[in-house]
């Protein structure tokens, strides 16, 4: 099912920007359930965040859930991690791609010092105006995430339509 977000608005905006995306970049942002339950339920999850964050009382009632600070514990964050698959196709080749990693609440801290570490460190393309982290930064910060425990793993590559 299309997964709503500011990710695919802003992976286009990246396509625009860098002329190695092509003029015909198109993006999708896709979530897959094994199961339409847990997709109806995917979707009244968010369906309730975003309304409770923009209406008083069930926005009082969702900040009383979970103390201000308080996470899952250490053995916890341990155990879990994040992969993110991206399919692409371009002209007659397909390609998947896997992202993972750690705890994704950590990396997402990690993520973001990285970045900072990348502005303030890496000599980096010279750009103006709102940029997107692909087109400020490209393969600075791709090598810096590598470094920090983030996988990026091409999984598959076959001309589009084919099996092999």
């Amino acid at each position: 099912m299309p997964f709503p977000g500011v990710d695919g608005q802003n992976i286009a905006y990246s396509g625009r920007l860098l002329d190695r995306y092509g003029p015909d970049f198109t993006y999708r942002h896709w979530i897959g359930t094994r199961s339409f339950p847990a997709a109806a339920g995917i979707i009244g999850l968010v369906g309730t965040l975003l309304v409770g964050a923009q209406t008083k009382p069930l926005r009082s009632v969702l900040l009383r859930l979970k103390d201000s600070g308080a996470g899952p514990t250490e053995e916890v964050r341990a155990r879990s991690t994040f992969t993110a698959t991206f399919h692409g196709t371009g002209g007659d080749r397909h390609v998947v791609c896997r992202v993972s990693g750690g705890d994704p609440g950590y990396k997402t801290a990690k993520i973001l010092g990285e970045a900072a570490m990348s502005l303030a460190f890496d000599d980096l393309p010279r750009t103006s105006g709102p940029v997107t982290p692909t087109a400020a930064m490209g393969d600075a910060l791709i090598d810096r995430l590598v470094m920090a425990g983030i996988t990026f793993e091409l999984v598959e590559r076959r001309l589009a339509g084919s099996n092999t």
